[in-house]
């Protein structure tokens, strides 16, 4: 999941965007990196367009459904599984098949050259200047097993570019100081020509100058030097659900870096901590507890409090009970991300033997071993409850 890209970075959309635009953006990059478009191409070619191919198309899967694009919002990747896990093992499908299924109208307006580049639909980007991007922050916080169980808000300190103050991020004091790029004439694109024997190619670079924003600033903000950014140290409140696992991690949109310029904010990712607790351990969404108890209350019986997370639970310990003998309080566990499902909470019964006894414990000891009382019957039952669920403990 950490190598992962976000959906929308993957598309090349804002949060915000339609489902015209989410389709129309899984439609170029379709037709950009569909295998059949690559079939002549080298073996590091296709083996690159086959990965963008199946990126693109995961993302699509998500953003283009409204309730898995809902939680993939709220909680990133950990909302949706970490992805849409498609099955390619029967292949990717004719390129004009897909998009006859999706869209309803196969190659539609698209022309030969516009694959080779004469019409600069593949070649590069879009003749429209870039909008500029604000840089993604990654933070960690640490959680208690409760804090798991019941979920929680936290309160984590960043340091991030926002817009300077007093220059309103313009990066110049007055208006008439940013001026239109006079090498891409605002297009923040220059354009590249080349002959070929197939006929001229186009293809789009970003912009040396203003490096694809389209304007430059004649006399710059001595406070942020013409960025239009200040570094500022500000808190922001992260709510976590319950459930979440240590690796996890959650996406606030818009909380990263502000771009220059009235750009749009990068995201901030918070990764998931779980501080491990010295009594109960996790695997998954259940718990495992280890309950010591002496060797008469074994013997006899008793009830124990078990300190499970929703509060104390008290256990009834049948007589006769064996050291290693566990039970399964169900739905006690913790519950899931994505559902509404809790795990259990194993207990383990261990009994514990004194090292020293006094004479006269120690006679009442050699008394009850007389009758015969104590000589241990394993059946295949008894041996199965000293093994069960030992490698959690």
């Amino acid at each position: 999941m950490a190598n992962k890209r976000d959906y929308y970075e993957v598309l090349g959309l804002q949060k915000g965007a339609s489902e015209d635009d989410i389709k129309q953006a899984y439609r170029k990059a379709a037709l950009k990196w569909h295998p059949d478009r690559w079939v002549n191409g080298t073996d590091a070619e296709k083996k690159t367009a086959e990965e963008n191919f199946k990126e693109a198309s995961e993302a699509y899967s998500v953003l283009s459904d409204k309730d898995k694009r809902a939680r993939y919002d709220q909680f990133g990747f950990a909302g949706v599984d970490g992805g849409a896990g498609a099955d390619w093992s029967q292949g990717f499908g004719s390129l004009n098949d897909l998009l006859n299924n999706i869209f309803g109208g196969g190659m539609g307006g698209f022309s030969f050259s516009d694959f080779f580049g004469g019409g600069g639909g593949f070649s590069g980007q879009s003749r429209q200047s870039r909008t500029v991007r604000g840089r993604d922050i990654r933070t960690r916080v640490s959680l208690t097993l409760q804090e798991v169980a019941s979920g929680c808000t936290k309160e984590v300190s960043l340091e991030r570019n926002r817009p300077c103050p007093h220059c309103n991020g313009k990066g110049a004091s007055n208006s008439s100081d940013i001026k239109t790029c006079p090498t891409c004439n605002g297009s923040g694109q220059v354009q590249h020509v080349t002959n070929t024997f197939m006929g001229r190619s186009i293809q789009y670079s970003v912009c040396p100058q203003c490096q694809g924003e389209g304007r430059v600033v004649s006399n710059p903000c001595r406070y942020c030097s013409g960025s239009g950014l200040v570094r500022v140290r500000e808190n922001v409140r992260v709510n976590i659900p319950a459930g979440v696992e240590s690796g996890m991690q959650l996406t606030i949109r818009g909380e990263g870096h502000s771009a220059p310029r009235g750009g749009i904010n990068g995201d901030l990712f918070v990764v998931i901590e779980q501080i491990e607790d010295s009594h109960i351990k996790r695997e998954g969404n259940n718990l495992f507890y280890t309950k010591v108890i002496s060797i008469d209350d074994a013997i006899l019986g008793c009830d124990v409090t078990i300190p499970c997370l929703d509060g104390p639970y008290r256990l009834k310990i049948a007589p006769g009970t064996q050291s290693g003998y566990v039970e399964k309080l169900r739905g006690k566990g913790l519950p899931s991300v994505n559902s509404y499902a809790k795990g259990d909470f194993y207990v383990k019964i261990l009994v514990w033997i004194p090292r020293k006894l006094s004479r006269g414990a120690k006679s009442m000891v050699e008394n009850l071993k007389a009758t015969g009382e104590t000589v241990p019957e394993l059946s295949r039952e008894d041996r199965a409850l000293f093994e069960k669920e030992s490698k959690y403990f």
